[in-house]
This record gives structure tokens, C-alpha cells and sequence, in this order.
């Protein structure tokens, strides 16, 4: 009876001191290469582009993807440092190898495009929310998402810049003519 009084207390005392909890801007992951990420401390001193994916989506990921890819292409031609950032909403399903597997075809230069997992649902859906406002959730008798399509620039101290559309081609000139501003 005594241990479980102090047991108590201790997991008392530990809630209390936060002691174990997440920053609730702060998300632990995997990319597609097994390599450990924490967002946004992984890409501090950089520029980033984040976006919401998952790999079964049947309808607005694999235009983002692909947008995120020109992307990387132009960014690359304009010699602008700017990191990308692929996070999946459906980490149960994806694994870092069925990231890797869909993201293949889009030829990302991975030295410079992470394709983010190894979390759980409820904590990408309330690092989405609570650092972009970018709902996610689960479709019922689905295996699909409801996510956002928005790509985010984000500066390098973490701050959120600027919000884009990731389903839309133009988005790709307005990023690099808004990270040619803020690199001067």
C-alpha cells in the first residue's frame, strides 16, 4: 500500500514538473533514412518548406509531392539553401521504407528533403495544429485523411513565414521570389 501511495506521488509530482512531456511545438521523427529529426530544432539556422502528406492519399498528395519536387528543382536552379520537409499524417501506415518507396519516384535530392515519421497520430495532429493551424483527421471507414494542402515557410529561428498553397503550381514562384526577400 505504501509503495503504491509513493508511486502516486511520484507520477503526481512528475505531471506537475512537466518532467517526460512534449513541447507541444516540438515533434520527434524518423526520415526516410532512419535518421532522427526533432522540428523544429533539426532545421534551426535554415530556411524550410514543411507540408502534410500521406503515402496512400488518393487524391491531393501526389500533386503536392510532385509540386514539392519543382520545387527542389528550382530552388537548386536559383542556388537558394532552403530545406524541405515531408510529414506524413498517417504514421501507423507509414513506415520509413513506404515513405522512401513513394517518395522515390519523385527524385528528391534526400540530402536535402526529409520524408518525416516515427511519431504517433495524436502527436503530428497536434504538432500540425498547434505550430501551422493545419488540422488533421482521421476519415472514418477510411483508410484516407483529411489534412491540409498548404506548404509553410518557415524562417530559421522556427517561425512560421508564410503560408502557400501546395496544390497549386504558382505557389512553387511565389516561394522563391518570398525566400529571395528574406535572405537579403
Amino acid at each position: 500500500m505504501k509503495a503504491k501511495l509513493w508511486f502516486g506521488l511520484l507520477c503526481t509530482v512528475l505531471f506537475i514538473t512537466g518532467c517526460g512531456s512534449q513541447d507541444v511545438n516540438t515533434l520527434h521523427a524518423v526520415n526516410q533514412n532512419g535518421k532522427e529529426r526533432t522540428l523544429p530544432q533539426s532545421y534551426e539556422g535554415d530556411y524550410w518548406i514543411v507540408d502534410f502528406i500521406f503515402t496512400n492519399c488518393e487524391t491531393v498528395c501526389p500533386p503536392m509531392t510532385g509540386h514539392m519536387s519543382r520545387l527542389q528543382q528550382q530552388l537548386e536552379s536559383e542556388n537558394l539553401d532552403a530545406r524541405l520537409v515531408s510529414v506524413s499524417v498517417d504514421p501507423e501506415n507509414d513506415t520509413k521504407e513506404v515513405l522512401k518507396s513513394f517518395a522515390d519516384p519523385y527524385q528528391p535530392d534526400y540530402d536535402n528533403w526529409d520524408f518525416l515519421t516515427g511519431y504517433s497520430y495524436e502527436d503530428v495532429k497536434e504538432w500540425s495544429i498547434k505550430s501551422f493551424q493545419s488540422p488533421v483527421k482521421k476519415m472514418e471507414d477510411s483508410d484516407q485523411m483529411a489534412h491540409g494542402t498548404s506548404f509553410f515557410l518557415v524562417g530559421p529561428d522556427g517561425d512560421r513565414l508564410e503560408t502557400y498553397s501546395g496544390t497549386s503550381a504558382e505557389s512553387i514562384d511565389k516561394i522563391i521570389k518570398d525566400l529571395k526577400e528574406y535572405k537579403k
